[in-house]
This record gives C-alpha cells, structure tokens and sequence, in this order.
C-alpha cells in the first residue's frame, strides 16, 4: 500500500525557518552576553589585582626604610633593646610568599656589617669534639641528652652536608653554609633568622601598614587608607614621591573607629562591677588601712587639722572636724572578726596530708 507524501507547504517551511532563526539568534544573544559578562569580571579581577599588587609593592618598599623598629619593638621587646643600637645598621626586607593572590608577606632580619664584624657563640661552635669541655658537658646534661644532640648533628649534615666552616670550599658552599645558619634553631647552633609570615599581630594599629594587610586579607577598606591611596599607589618615579610614601607610612594615627566603638562597647560592661555593697566597702576600707594604703588619705587629714587650726586660733573641736572630714563607720568591725573566726575555722579543717 503506497502512502501519499506529505510535504510542508511553503509557507509552513518559511516560518519553521524563521523561528529557528529567532532561536538561534537568542542563544547567540544569551552566549554573547554571557562571554561579554566573563570579559567585563575578569578585566575587572585583573584590574583590582594589580592595584593591590602595586600597593603592596609600594607600601613594603618605604616600609623597608622605615618600619624596622616598629617591627622588631612588636616581635621581640626584650632584643630590641639591643637591636635599636644605631651602630649595628640592622634591616627588616620583606618579600612576597605563597602559591595564590593575594601574597603571603613574609620578613627576614638582616644585618649590614660595615667596618666591624659580628661574632654569633653558640655551644656547637665552642665546645669542640674530642676535648675536654665535650666531656664535661656530657657530664652535666646527661649521656641521654648528649646523644640526641650528636644524633640531630649527624641528621642536620646528611641533609645539607655543610654544617660547619671545614666544609665551605667554593663561594657557593658558603652561601649555603650562611642560609643553613639561618634555618637552624639557635639550640642547634643557628641563628633561627629564617623568613617568617608577617601576621596582623606583628604590626602596630596606628601604623598605615597595618590597615594594608587587613585590606590584603580581607578586602576591608579603612577610611584612613582610603585617605592615602592616591598617594600609594603613585609611582615612586623620583625621590620626591618616595620619601612621599616613606612619610604616609611613618606617621602615627589613632586607630580606627571600629576598634574605638568596640573598646567603647566593652569599657561599658565593667562599670556595673563598680556597684559595691556598703559590707564590701567597708571591707576594702579595711584592707587599705591594714596593709598602709591609706596613709596619703591620713596626711591630708593631718595638713587640713593644722590649716583650720591656723585658721581658727581659738582652737578646733573635735565636732567640727568631723563634719568637716567624716569618719567612716566603725561598726563594721565585729563583722569583720565574724568573718576572721569563720575564715580560721574553716583553716582548721583542711587537710595538708597527701
């Protein structure tokens, strides 16, 4: 049986095409606005990147000049007594660190030796092997604790292999014997001057920098940092705009307003502590007379009896300096013995045996 074929009419054809061309012209239109939208976010990531790489850029090269103390006075508040000396010339260099965007700050302390060198005394360096101060120190640490020190040496120089001065030859192996001395801890016999990651809690708040690495890490843009961007991320084309950067980064600011709201949110939780009792007053009263914390308050009393008297040459009663300075109320003393009594029977009771 032959079936008739059933051919679409003309116009059932031209508007077949013209919806497929429709369609086709909104996905092209959707494909095209979604390519555009990927174009516009990634020039924009870029954008945005590159004006935090130059701020950062800008902000570690004059804090290089400047921020070495600020830096150390945070890290280390007992060396730096030593390290603030003029004559020493000692540097803090940072670097950029990490696998992703934004960088990892990291920080190393480096000294420039001008016309004097520097002597680093260890105990690897002056108790040699074989003598007898290796001997007496074995003696007073222990075999156990000698040992492991003669285990970690033989570990430390399979590993680098210049561990000492009679291994440098070439320039290349004291470069490395320089960065071995500093990646080892100093109960090793290093220096332990390794690079370390700059965290927020190295840097002071009223320094600028700070509010950089805040804005690095959590995209937070400070208003005092928003006051200074132009002048960071310029370029440091001449010594003018250099010291420019060196001069925002120095300055001393308050710090910022939210850290004000929130000390200010927490100074008002301790003022109702301050509510006393009047049994607790008397009792702090007690204390400060017991242990002579109330002799200021006693020599002013002692000064305003000789001025009234000076005052008054007929002479002073009793009564009116004591409306004139009133005494606090004794009554609270047998309180105070209740509360003894208690406290040394309570005393009697405890047990000492273990």
């Amino acid at each position: 049986m032959n079936w008739p074929k059933l051919e679409p009419s003309s116009a059932e054809l031209s508007q077949f095409v013209e919806k497929e061309r429709i369609r086709l012209l909104q996905t092209k239109e959707k494909i095209n606005s979604f390519l555009a939208t990927k174009i516009i976010q990634r020039t924009w990531r870029g954008y945005r990147n590159k004006q935090l790489f130059r701020l950062l850029k800008h902000t570690i090269c004059a804090a290089e000049h400047s921020m070495t103390h600020d830096i150390l006075r945070k890290l280390k508040p007992s060396e730096y007594e030593i390290l603030k000396d003029s004559s020493m010339k000692f540097r803090v260099k940072f670097r950029f660190a990490g696998e992703n965007f934004p960088p990892i700050l990291v920080f190393k302390i480096f000294q420039h030796n001008m016309n004097y060198k520097t002597q680093y005394f260890s105990g690897k360096g002056l108790i040699k092997p074989a003598t007898e101060a290796a001997a007496d120190s074995c003696k007073l640490m222990g075999h156990r604790k000698f040992y492991d020190l003669l285990i970690d040496d033989e570990l430390q120089f399979q590993r680098s292999q210049i561990t000492d001065e009679v291994d440098i030859i070439t320039l290349k192996d004291y470069m490395q014997y320089l960065s071995y001395l500093d990646e080892t801890p100093a109960h090793l016999g290093g220096k332990d001057n390794n690079w370390r990651i700059l965290s927020m809690d190295n840097l002071p708040r009223t320094n600028l920098l700070f509010d950089v690495v805040e804005y690095a890490q959590s995209r937070i843009l400070s208003p005092r940092l928003k006051e200074e961007l132009p002048v960071l991320l310029s370029l440091p084309t001449s010594q003018d705009i250099q010291l420019q950067h060196i001069k925002v980064l120095s300055q001393i600011r308050s710090s910022s307003p939210a850290t004000s709201v929130s000390l200010r949110k927490e100074s008002k939780t301790p003022r109702s502590s301050q509510r006393r009792s009047h049994k607790a007053r008397l009792k702090f009263n007690k204390m400060r007379k017991i242990y002579g914390l109330d002799c200021k308050k006693k020599e002013e009393f002692i000064k305003a009896t000789h001025e009234a008297a000076d005052d008054h040459p007929q002479g002073v009663t009793t009564s009116a300096l004591d409306e004139m300075y009133p005494v606090p109320n004794t009554a609270s003393d047998e309180e105070w013995e209740k509360e003894v009594e208690k406290l040394y029977a309570w005393t009697q009771e405890l047990s000492f045996e273990f």
